[in-house]
């Protein structure tokens, strides 16, 4: 069969980037997508001791400049490992999920520019590229990641590694401006040589004698308490208490039971007729790969404190090549139903929203309704500055690869089962749970 395609791909720079565009124009075109098989996953299997100090580690308030935010504040179990918000309030909120709010005595200066992203199957060893845009990778050459150097002395996993960077951000974990001696040596640029924010936080832990305690269990009493060892444990706990490979879906790949007549119509929809699978692709739908759908940009974008742009360029802020522009990276859809909201910004509350989005970007983007986004009150946000701005809406939709598709209400209801049964209900809640108590007294999430 000779496909024609027409387009202006003038915008698009790269070759790799043609191609990713071509592969996905002709799934979108009603080509027939490869369902995964039932083949074994090499699962991270880390000692129970280290998982267990890794869940302390990873609900201790501790590891923040502040002493008040956890990793679990914006990636916890009661919202899918994320938070239930478009874009978080770290450093300077208090509370939990959209129950969150300023601290009016430490308010945030922003919000996180991103949505908080889900922690499930990170520990499968297709999961070696991070953070919405990949700017940390696993590669033959080793960790590619923004701090180049400094992790060159580090024997890391990818996801070990990513646990290194929440706690440098100042809008994340950090903190502001001379709050605390981890939010100073971050401002100065002093992160992971002696007497950065890395040791900062290590002797933290060390002075901890439950920490203390818990880290020789883990990795033997000769070992000092260092911050690869802390981050180790967190990927060691991420990787199994959010281990999601058991929903309708698998079960049907790997025993053949089937699924619910709806979810197996929108399964054959989704590797099929909608096109789904060219960028959903495996066993935990995703390709790993970087995609510009036109995705709606709320929030203060990726840009230095210097600058005054409200946007994110997705990709291209790592590459550089104009192709990347606005393309982020693929998320697995395991659990998605839990996950909400949607989009790299968290634009779309509902997942009915987000699928719809895909059939049509751009006049999704020209029509989209702002009461989507779950935005906590934070005094003085310009939430909307991005999509207010003609020339970088219209920058966000000439860089959209996807052609519209008509699919009827009954056929996308039925790929909304389908995504249902992607939910590993074992797995949502996480297999240790929400301790009671972490070490270092302080309250847990």
């Amino acid at each position: 069969m000779t496909m024609v395609i027409q387009g202006d791909f003038s915008h698009v720079k790269d070759r790799l980037a043609v191609l990713a565009l071509l592969a996905v124009w002709g799934m979108a075109s009603g080509a027939s997508a490869t369902v995964p098989t039932c083949a074994p996953v090499d699962f991270m299997a880390p000692a129970p001791e280290v998982v267990r100090l890794g869940q302390a580690l990873f609900y201790d308030p501790v590891l923040s400049g502040s002493k008040a935010v956890a990793c679990a504040t914006c990636h916890h179990p009661e919202h899918g490992t994320s938070d239930g918000v478009s874009l978080s309030l770290g450093d300077g909120g208090a509370g939990l999920g959209p129950a969150r709010r300023v601290d009016p005595d430490n308010p945030p200066e922003q919000r996180i520019p991103r949505n908080a992203t889900a922690l499930f199957n990170l520990g499968a060893p297709e999961f070696s590229v991070m953070f919405a845009d990949g700017r940390l990778e696993a590669t033959a050459d080793g960790l590619r990641t923004p701090l180049g150097e400094d992790f060159d002395r580090l024997d890391l996993s990818v996801l070990a590694a990513q646990t290194m960077f929440p706690v440098l951000s100042p809008d994340e974990m950090a903190g502001h401006y001379g709050e605390s001696d981890v939010s100073r040596a971050v401002r100065q640029g002093l992160l992971t040589h002696d007497g950065g924010a890395w040791a900062i936080l290590t002797d933290r832990i060390e002075a901890i004698p439950a920490y203390r305690g818990a880290f020789d269990a883990a990795y033997g009493a000769d070992r000092a308490v260092d911050f690869a060892g802390i981050a180790d444990a967190l990927a060691a706990f991420i990787a199994v208490e959010w281990r999601a490979d058991d929903s309708p879906f698998d079960r049907h790949l790997c025993d053949g039971a089937p699924l619910e007549p709806l979810a197996a119509e929108g399964m054959a929809l989704f590797y099929g007729e909608a096109g789904c699978a060219s960028c959903h692709a495996g066993r935990f739908q995703t390709d790993h790969a970087f995609h510009a759908i036109a995705m709606p940009q709320i929030g203060p974008g990726k840009a230095a404190r210097f600058e005054s742009h409200a946007r994110d360029t997705g990709r291209m802020r790592v590459t550089g090549r104009a192709g990347d522009a606005y393309a982020f990276r693929t998320p697995s859809l395991r659990n998605v139903t839990e996950t909400a909201p949607y989009g790299h910004s968290g634009a779309y509350a509902t997942l009915d929203g987000v699928v719809r989005h895909h059939l049509d970007p751009v006049a999704a983007l020209d029509a989209y309704d702002r009461a989507q986004a779950v935005l906590p009150d934070l005094p003085g946000a310009r939430d909307f500055r991005a999509l207010d701005d003609p020339r970088e809406r219209d920058a966000i939709a000439a860089a959209n690869v996807l052609v519209p598709k008509v699919l009827t209400d009954a056929q996308v209801d039925a790929l909304l089962a389908f995504l249902a049964a992607l939910t590993d209900e074992g797995s949502v809640a996480g297999r240790l749970g929400v301790p009671d108590a972490v070490p270092s007294g302080l309250p847990v999430p």
